[in-house]
Parts: structure tokens; C-alpha cells; sequence
């Protein structure tokens, strides 16, 4: 079991270095704010279209079919589990559907002629609510509304934010943000501190990872009989695994705080690095024209009546 390449979602592809990689991070992160706002107040055509444009810029930018494979599988997987959950599920407004004329005037008009109607007309009489009703089984246009609202956004939170981190480099993410925060320097708020704070999370993770890894590698080792143990010792045998994580993360905490101080450090403000040299290059212009070509669609097409 090798936790860092089951979960590979956050991790950073270093190889090979593709178009998306090569982009300016801080163009990277208006685009990914871009996705993770624009479903907001849209109708559900423009949250379909997020999803192919995700799957679309995955395809195009020659990303490993190895790296995203399962990814996509499973997240695609599960968004058609709440797709079809929802779907079935109950629409929330208790309506009795009942016929708009009384009985005497139904049976008058169905003895009359009809006469053909508009082509307009038509299609409104052929309007049903209820799209779908067989069995337990009933489907409304409502409840099939918010079935691909929720699969759809589920899926645009979650790949959006996978492909950004997949293809920027932690020191990135942190000199962009601390780049466009730069205007928040004026209300003397840290943001040295905030990006240096945020570096060494992203560091953390997999460390994180490897240590989880260690012991439930340990664990099986053992060979302990759970069935044996019971529920009580199940859960006084976790507790300890759980217990011992904590000792050794604070333990690489700790090293990591000992190997900076030896280095001399004291502030981030003293001991500044520039991991990266964030200029505008030809593509990243291009990005941004395009940038502004996807709001002018979204604006025009997205927008929920």
C-alpha cells in the first residue's frame, strides 16, 4: 500500500513539463478563482460546460494518462452516484398534481374537435413536470435540475483545485499569492508570514502522507486478529496508531523548526528567497485574453434566469 501514489490528488507532477506547467502561476490562480466562481448564479448548461472544458484542458495538455486516470474515474464515478441519488430523490415541494379543468369540462373538451395549433402552443401543452414516474422511481424536473447542479459542481470544486496543484509547484502557488496580496501590505497585515506559513504546509502534506503510510504498514505486519481483539480493542489499537502519528508529526515539526533556526533564521522579511522570477510571458498573455473571452461567454450564455 504506497499512500503517496493511491492518493496522488495534490500532488505535484514534476515530469514531463507541460503547457499548463509553463504558465504563469498567478494567471493559473485567477483562472482556477474563475472556475470555482463562475458556477455561482449559472444555469446548469454552463455547469456542463465547466466540466468538458476541465476534461478538455486535461486532454490537450498531454498530461500522463496515468496521473489522471483513476482521478478522473473515480471523481466522475462518484458525481454520477449524486447525479442519480438526486435525481430519484424527492424534490422538496409536496405539490398534489391535479388537472387544471374540472371533470365535466375535460370530458366536453376531449368530445370536441380540436383544432392544430401553433407550433409554440404545442410544445408548452407538451410540457410535463413530472419527467419520469414508474414504480418508486419518479423523476422531476426539479429534482433532475438540482442532480446536475450538485454533480457538476462537485465536480468542477474538486478537479479544478486537483489540476492547479497538479501542475504548480508548491514555492509557485506561494510566490503568486504572496504576489497578488501585495496591495494588503498597506493595512500591515504579515503577508511574508502568511506565504512563508503556507509553503510549509504544502511541504508538510507529504510527510503527512508518509507517515500514515509507515503505520498502517506496521499495523500489517503484525498480523493482529481484529476479529479476536473485538470492537474495544479494534478501537484501543487505533487509538495508539492515531497517538503515535501525532508524536511523529510534531517530532518532523520540530526538526523542520531546528534546521531553520541553525540556518540563521529569524523573519521571513530577512531571509527572503525568490523560488521563482513571476513574469508575463507570451502565453500567459494569451491565457488572459482568453480569460476574458470565457467571462464574456459566461456572462452571455451562463447566466440562470
Amino acid at each position: 500500500m504506497d499512500l503517496l501514489r493511491s492518493l496522488p490528488i495534490g500532488l505535484y507532477l514534476e515530469q514531463p513539463q507541460t503547457w499548463l506547467h509553463k504558465l504563469d502561476p498567478r494567471v493559473k490562480l485567477i483562472w482556477l478563482m474563475s472556475f470555482l466562481t463562475t458556477y455561482i448564479l449559472a444555469n446548469n448548461l454552463w455547469r456542463v460546460l465547466l466540466v468538458v472544458l476541465l476534461i478538455i484542458a486535461t486532454l490537450i495538455a498531454c498530461i500522463p494518462r496515468r496521473v489522471w486516470q483513476q482521478q478522473m474515474g473515480w471523481l466522475l464515478t462518484l458525481c454520477f452516484f449524486v447525479l442519480v441519488i438526486l435525481a430519484i430523490s424527492p424534490d422538496g415541494l409536496g405539490i398534489n398534481y391535479q388537472p387544471r379543468l374540472p371533470i365535466n369540462q375535460q370530458e366536453q373538451a376531449a368530445s370536441t374537435p380540436s383544432t392544430p395549433a401553433p407550433f409554440f402552443a404545442n410544445k408548452q401543452q407538451g410540457y410535463k413536470y413530472v419527467l419520469f414516474d414508474k414504480g418508486p422511481v419518479k423523476v422531476t424536473r426539479r429534482s433532475l435540475d438540482l442532480a446536475i447542479s450538485v454533480s457538476t459542481m462537485v465536480f468542477t470544486l474538486i478537479y479544478s483545485s486537483n489540476l492547479y496543484l497538479l501542475t504548480t509547484a508548491p514555492e509557485e502557488i506561494t510566490a503568486a499569492i504572496e504576489s497578488l496580496m501585495q496591495p494588503l501590505r498597506r493595512l500591515k497585515l504579515p503577508v511574508t508570514e502568511i506565504t512563508l506559513t503556507l509553503t510549509l504546509s504544502l511541504r508538510f502534506i507529504p510527510l503527512v502522507l508518509e507517515e500514515i503510510q509507515n503505520l498502517i504498514r506496521s499495523v500489517m505486519t503484525r498480523a493482529i486478529n481484529w476479529k479476536k481483539l473485538g470492537l474495544k480493542g479494534s478501537v484501543k489499537v487505533w487509538m495508539l496508531v492515531a497517538e503515535r502519528l501525532l508524536e511523529n508529526l510534531l517530532l518532523r515539526a520540530e526538526q523542520m523548526a531546528s534546521a531553520m533556526t541553525v540556518r540563521g533564521f529569524t523573519s521571513p522579511s530577512e531571509h527572503r528567497v525568490q523560488w521563482h522570477d513571476l513574469r508575463l510571458r507570451r502565453g500567459d498573455w494569451l491565457a488572459i485574453a482568453t480569460l476574458i473571452l470565457f467571462w464574456g461567454i459566461r456572462l452571455a450564455i451562463g447566466t440562470e434566469v
